[in-house]
């Protein structure tokens, strides 16, 4: 090897860098104890800013563009070397390369629920999470207050504390809005820039900027959901007497229509009809004289089972073509004192085949005993 290329070797002359890993915030370039030499051309790329540290103190900082390391670009360097107009030496220095473009699509949220006194609800407790964006302003100030001499630095090393940042300044400004829980949706803009600008003010002294950040969603417990859309069905429900007797025609239409199914009222109709079956096979079954004496024998007490309670049906009623009800066998009752109804009148029940007139219904048949029938047709 010849002593110019031993002498090239030693000597840098060409500084960039390239990154492709899409999270590195700060590389130092790496010389290897070479020296830099006079008027090596220093690149600084778009989203890129360069950083001189000489001996530990801080020196040039440059911008995007294309460099000539010589004493009129180096205004700091000059003064902390000391080079006079005529320097032409090699110098040492470490080189600092930090990105400041745009780190896009990182996650927060809160570990923990953020309790709040909301207008409606009372005390209540949220969670919230989302994503922002972070870049490097100040590139001089991040390298001394966050980097310091590491040479790689990374999105990874930091994103944990601005986290911790950002989950503080949404908890003060969820619990400081007044804005009621059903209405922050609608709100999650403008409180996302309220805590941007609230965050930025503590990551200036970092030497960063938070461009943007968003809320994508603010919850509650689940517990507190539950009840949330109970309260939003009885709600879309109206009148509650209405509404449980619609249930409980629903309920019973439901049993008639599945009679083998499992548990429920179909279950406890379908058991209240076995033993009331039981009971008359027990009467007239075919042991004759002995019922007597069997009926004479007291019945153990402990295998005494009341019988279950009688289920009460609810009808609806034909008029016009049009389905009403359910209704009540008294509400049928006032109905038909005020001639609401009438024995003509079709009804329906669960179980029933097919619509009938009232007064063929046994049920319904005593409703208009107190009332004149229909006059004879002369």
């Amino acid at each position: 090897m010849g002593i110019f290329d031993f002498l090239s070797g030693q000597f840098i002359d060409v500084i960039h860098w390239v990154d492709d890993t899409r999270d590195t915030m700060v590389w130092r370039f790496e010389r290897e104890g070479h020296e830099i030499k006079y008027g090596a051309k220093l690149t600084v790329r778009e989203g890129q800013a360069a950083v001189f540290v000489h001996e530990g103190q801080l020196a040039d900082v440059f911008t995007p563009g294309l460099y000539m390391l010589e004493t009129n670009n180096m205004p700091i360097m000059t003064s902390l070397q000391h080079w006079d107009h005529g320097f032409k030496s090699p110098f040492k220095s470490e080189i600092y390369f930090v990105n400041t473009t745009r780190f896009n699509d990182l996650k927060w949220g809160t570990k923990n629920p953020i309790m709040c006194r909301d207008p409606e609800f009372g005390p209540v407790r949220l969670r919230a999470f989302g994503t922002y964006s972070v870049r490097v302003t100040e590139a001089a100030r991040f390298l001394t207050e966050i980097v310091g001499t590491d040479g790689e630095f990374t999105m990874d090393e930091i994103s944990y504390q601005i986290r911790n940042i950002i989950v503080q300044e949404v908890s003060q400004v969820l619990a400081g809005s007044g804005i009621p829980v059903l209405d922050m949706a609608a709100n999650t803009a403008d409180l996302g820039k309220l805590v941007a600008t609230e965050v930025s003010k503590t990551l200036t002294g970092y030497g960063l900027t938070m461009p943007e950040m968003y809320i994508e969603n603010i919850s509650l417990p689940p517990a507190v959901e539950a009840a949330l859309d109970k309260r939003t069905s009885m709600g879309l429900a109206g009148d509650l007497g209405k509404f449980t007797q619609y249930s409980a025609a629903e309920a019973m239409t439901a049993a008639a229509n599945n009679p083998g199914g499992d548990g429920g009222m179909g279950a406890g109709m379908g058991m209240g009809m076995g033993m009331a079956m039981a009971q008359q096979m027990a009467n007239a079954g075919p042991w004759g004289a002995q019922q007597p004496a069997q009926a004479a024998a007291p019945a153990p007490q402990a295998a005494a089972v009341p019988p279950p309670p009688p289920v009460e049906h609810v009808w609806h009623v034909a008029e016009n073509g049009e389905t009403k009800g359910p209704f009540s066998k008294a509400a049928l009752g006032r109905m038909a004192t005020a001639g609401e109804i009438t024995r003509e009148t079709y009804v329906w029940t669960a179980g029933q085949d097919g619509w009938k007139h009232a007064e063929d219904v046994a049920e319904l048949a005593q409703l208009f005993t107190i009332l004149p029938p229909p006059p004879p047709m002369g």
